[in-house]
């Protein structure tokens, strides 16, 4: 079983270096999940299968670039997916299509990656980290564990080739990203698992830490009305456009976490067609983004992305999130992503403070923060976590400048104790449900990544900022 300590030498090391780490660094929104033209179809009268460019997407790489920059994005994921041989459309097609768009769109950070093919499972986004190496890591990573990848009819469609898979991104000197795409979109119902299951998530977490360390809390598609996020089965659809997994206070993310698992959630478009042009989805961030905290340069983004300091968004409902907590000593604070060590039997000071934007989202509307929620968890006798939340209106938050702030002062739990926090536009204390028909711009949320407290009494981690 987990626990909440980090290794005294890190801690110290975290202790040292934070104030410095953090400067120059301010939120940058960003998408992971994002197709292109070289999403392929295939013509399979032909042997091997013939690559039909556009047959996923109609738009360039470029395209999507401008209009990511448009909607305020300052990075963004390339991540088509593949197919059998597609490993030769990214090495000739999709990566000079990259080095175009970045050439066309210098301002916008351009990630490579792809919509990877998981091996006895669905999809995750993969992110190669930046450098001399970054195309011909991806291309072998496809070619050789891609579970569509193949020519020869032979489907690597087991689990100890998503395990082999991860253990090679984790000995790479430049270690890529993954996260889960869509966990619950195959779903049958609440708390009934599809091609995604929480052991999976488990088992992929524990060969690569560092590599797959998370999933979208909230899946694209979210612009179809019919079936938003494209969670077709009526018995477990999205919650305020939200994955189940994330949306369940006490499920399946509050359970990894109370575990000790550092394991983020994001926000993406899985941008394949906009709505405006007959397609079911928005451009990377006119609906949906990802803050991440970290100075505007690749290195840093993708650090950030790896270590959770960051928040998803729809609707652009916030721009700027701060989750902190301290303890009694005030001059040591952990936030996004942070553990922080205090003494069972001591108080810890929980601090959520959210800005609205000051300009209308891409609906043209100035969506109102209705409500906001912290959450609290620690690990349970059965395994299970145990639970805590609070909530806030308009009424009972207080305003500081352009900030909305909310507090909650509580004992530290014996066992330690994870914080994240959440809100909404609309006064529904948990996330119904999605129906068919509903507007999503009409409910939309905020999910930030957890903070960690570790009761075991070693010194805390993290100097005030």
């Amino acid at each position: 079983m987990r626990c909440f300590l980090l290794p005294a030498l890190l801690a110290l090391s975290l202790s040292t270096n934070a104030m410095a780490d953090d400067e120059g660094r301010a939120w940058q929104a960003g998408d992971h999940h994002v197709h292109s033209e070289w999403s392929v179809d295939w013509d399979r009268t032909t042997s091997p299968p013939t690559p039909l460019r556009g047959g996923d997407s109609p738009y360039t790489r470029s395209r999507n670039a401008r209009q990511a920059l448009a909607y305020g994005l300052t990075w963004m994921v390339h991540t088509d997916h593949g197919g059998p041989g597609h490993s030769a459309v990214t090495r000739d097609h999709a990566w000079p299509a990259l080095e175009q768009a970045r050439r066309d769109v210098p301002p916008l950070i351009q990630f490579n990656g792809m919509e990877f093919d998981v091996p006895a499972a669905e999809h995750a986004s993969l992110i190669i980290a930046p450098g001399p190496h970054e195309r011909d890591d991806l291309v072998d990573i496809e070619r050789r564990f891609s579970r569509n990848e193949p020519v020869d009819g032979m489907q690597r469609d087991e689990a100890q080739t998503m395990l082999a898979a991860l253990a090679h991104m984790r000995a790479l000197p430049a270690p890529p990203l993954m996260f889960v795409n869509h966990p619950s979109r195959t779903a049958t119902g609440v708390g009934q698992w599809g091609e995604v299951e929480p052991d999976e998530l488990r088992a992929w977490h524990d060969a690569a830490p560092r590599v797959l360390v998370g999933m979208e809390g909230a899946p694209g598609h979210q612009a179809i009305r019919s079936e938003r996020g494209l969670y077709r089965n009526r018995a477990a659809p999205t919650f305020g456009g939200f994955d189940q997994m994330t949306t369940q206070v006490g499920g399946v993310w509050d359970t990894l976490l109370a575990e000790g698992r550092r394991f983020w959630i994001t926000a993406t478009s899985d941008s394949h067609e906009n709505l405006r042009d007959g397609g079911r989805d928005y451009d990377p961030g006119e609906y949906s983004k990802t803050y991440v905290w970290a100075r505007r340069e690749a290195g840093d983004i993708l650090d950030g992305l790896r270590h959770g300091r960051m928040f998803a968004v729809t609707g652009d409902l916030i721009d700027a999130l701060e989750l902190t907590v301290r303890g009694d000593d005030a001059a040591h604070v952990a936030t996004l992503g942070d553990t922080l060590a205090l003494p069972v039997g001591t108080t810890m000071r929980i601090e959520l403070r959210v800005r609205q934007p000051s300009r209308p989202n891409a609906e043209g509307a100035r969506p109102v923060l209705a409500q906001m929620e912290l959450i609290v968890g620690t690990l349970g006798d059965q395994g299970t976590p145990m639970m805590q939340t609070r909530h806030w209106r308009a009424d009972s938050w207080r305003r500081d400048g352009d900030m909305l702030v909310a507090t909650w002062t509580l004992p530290v739990p014996a066992r330690g104790a994870f914080v994240r926090a959440r809100g909404s536009n609309t006064l529904d204390a948990t996330p119904p449900a999605d129906v068919p028909g509903e507007d999503p711009w009409q409910d939309l949320w905020f999910y930030s990544n957890p903070v960690f407290i570790d009761a075991s009494g070693a010194a805390p981690t993290t100097p005030a900022r």
